[in-house]
């Protein structure tokens, strides 16, 4: 859709998403990087809190990412009605004040409500957020959502640093919570004016013709779906795994089996946040073919060849291949015709969440029956699979 399409369905009542709703949009996924990321290095304290197994903390967990697949599936209709402006600032208020409670709460029932809560306002601001950057890059008329994406990748970093400097600094996980949960407010409060008034119907009350509130995803959206899976399947692959391979298959010192990740990450991050300008000059087909086999080339490296430095290398050219494929597949999903935007976006991003809470248990269940360099080459094939595919998700339908 051009800009010109896009003001015809707003039915000229409301002005085209300029700089100010693109800095809104980049600042609600920032939001939700450091929220996401604060949680993980207040796991242990969690645990200790309470008082309970690997077991109960590994359902208690569980209940996180249940709740975001529960929310995503529901939010693309629920943002058409109220618009994204209303959806993703109650999402993110919602979240923040989940998030100082998860410093505090003390017994397992109440860390699995917490925990829920987390989750349903995480997946819905996922979904809500991606569908305001679908029509914030469509107004633009260039590439914007890996820059959108970048910042997350940002909060991914930030929000973990911040939440151990402060752990550091001796305060407790409350008070660690509570300065970070301060901060994210002031974004938000920046932010929220500028968030768009309307969902993808570009209408303030809704379509008068309103979407089903779920449709199981068809066509072109299924394919999508399967593609963002395999690549969130990579990604949890590398954040639950690489450690593990590198300290068991590499004998790589404990003490710096992280670095695989952190090598990952970085590149993935740097190849976001300059992503725009790569997918606008190859296009999105040359992103996912080169993406693709750039990744499974990096799973390629970390599995074959015997030495520590070429693993990172391998873990390096996993991030930036995989960087852009993301926010290329989000985009046409917001582009295909085949299903309304609001489900397409909601369907994509559920599925593709699956793979990354199914990951571990997948290639941990395929290691337990072979080995993990096996689980991994699987992956590779996976992001085969996937480039193989560039061409016909990429094609104008």
């Amino acid at each position: 859709m051009s800009a010109s399409e896009l003001s015809v369905t707003q039915h000229n009542a409301l002005p085209l998403p300029g700089f100010a709703e693109q800095l809104s949009t980049r600042l609600a996924f920032l939001i939700t990087g450091l929220a996401m990321s604060a949680w993980a290095p207040l796991v242990p304290f969690a645990q200790e809190r309470l008082g309970v197994n690997e077991a109960t903390l590994g359902a208690l967990l569980l209940c996180l990412g249940g709740g975001s697949l529960i929310a995503m599936p529901l939010t693309g209709p629920l943002v058409n009605k109220f618009g994204c402006k209303k959806f993703i600032t109650l999402s993110l208020l919602l979240m923040c004040f989940s998030l100082v409670f998860l410093g505090i709460v003390a017994s397992v029932p109440g860390l699995a409500l917490t925990l829920l809560i987390f989750g349903l306002s995480l997946g819905a601001t996922d979904v809500a957020m991606n569908m305001q950057a679908v029509i914030v890059e469509k107004a633009s008329g260039r590439s914007m959502m890996s820059s959108f994406h970048g910042f997350y990748s940002l909060g991914g970093i930030f929000g973990a640093v911040i939440i151990s400097g402060l752990l550091w600094l001796s305060l407790s996980p409350f008070h660690a919570l509570l300065i970070l949960t301060v901060i994210l407010l002031v974004m938000l409060a920046y932010a929220a004016p500028k968030l768009l008034t309307y969902g993808s119907t570009g209408n303030k009350t809704g379509s008068e013709k309103r979407d089903p509130f779920f449709v199981f995803p068809r066509g072109k959206v299924l394919l999508l779906g399967v593609l963002c899976f395999i690549v969130f399947l990579a990604e949890g692959s590398v954040l639950d795994w690489s450690a593990v391979f590198l300290t068991k298959v590499r004998e790589v010192n404990p003490v710096h089996a992280g670095l695989g990740f952190a090598c990952f990450s970085v590149a993935m991050t740097i190849a976001r946040l300059t992503g725009d300008r790569i997918v606008q000059a190859l296009g999105g087909k040359r992103i996912l073919l080169w993406g693709g086999s750039c990744a499974a080339l990096g799973f390629a490296i970390v599995v074959f060849a015997p030495y520590t430095l070429t693993a990172y290398l391998g873990f390096t050219l996993i991030g930036l291949g995989a960087s852009n494929i993301v926010p290329v597949l989000f985009t046409a999903a917001g582009n295909q015709k085949s299903m309304p935007m609001s489900l397409a976006i909601s369907a994509v991003v559920s599925l593709g969440y699956a793979g990354l809470l199914a990951g571990p248990a997948l290639i941990g269940f395929i290691a337990e029956l072979t080995s993990l360099s096996i689980a991994l080459c699987i992956v590779a094939l996976g992001l085969i699979a996937l480039a193989a595919c560039a061409n016909k998700v990429t094609r104008t339908e």
